[in-house]
């Protein structure tokens, strides 16, 4: 990777991710995926730095009565990525990085949801990302909205700790290892 490429992540879901509520007579159940979008920052020699993924899917199911119940599985294709330059897109495909040909997807699967008021939610689950797996949590706010309803948070994790950066660049004195993986997700209720 060149020094000024970017790399990096996400997911969460990256990105990832999870969702919640309070009380609401809709369940939410179907992403759209035009009006989402899932990001991520990373320092690059002192240099904050930002790109996206332009495909995710996520499977989801929130009812704001009954938020301890939600769930939520995101996919995200890690060829997908756009780190602002085409020659980083291709750098961190490589397999000193995401290594995209043996591992194309990351995934987020939760496993809880927990309440914090205020439409606040903390998400805990799975976060695997090049083979590796690590439980993750996280704070989600969630906006009521008809027809459709929000759910944004920020993701945040270290590459070491999913081996993107291996050689020359597991070191953090070029890329730092924190990555923040962002998201913004909008929720359209289930076919009643």
């Amino acid at each position: 990777m060149t020094r000024n490429t970017p790399t990096h992540l996400a997911l969460a879901a990256t990105l990832a991710l999870g969702l919640a509520g309070t009380a609401h007579a809709v369940e939410y159940g179907t992403l759209d995926t035009a009006a989402s979008r899932v990001g991520f920052r990373y320092t690059q020699m002192g240099v904050t730095l930002d790109g996206q993924f332009k495909q995710f899917s996520a499977q989801l199911r929130f009812d704001p009565a009954r938020p301890e119940a939600a769930s939520t599985t995101v996919e995200v294709p890690l060829a997908g990525i756009d780190t602002g330059s085409p020659e980083g897109d291709d750098e961190v495909k490589a397999k000193t990085w995401f290594d995209t040909a043996n591992h194309p997807v990351a995934r987020f699967v939760s496993s809880a949801v927990k309440p914090l008021g205020n439409n606040r939610f903390e998400v805990s689950g799975e976060l695997s990302i090049k083979g590796k797996r690590r439980p993750v949590s996280f704070p989600v706010t969630y906006t009521p909205g008809t027809p459709t309803a929000t759910f944004t948070g920020t993701l945040p994790l270290r590459r070491g700790d999913f081996a993107i950066g291996e050689g020359d660049w597991a070191s953090f004195d070029i890329v730092a290892n924190n990555v923040e993986v962002a998201f913004h997700f909008v929720a359209k209720p289930l076919a009643q």
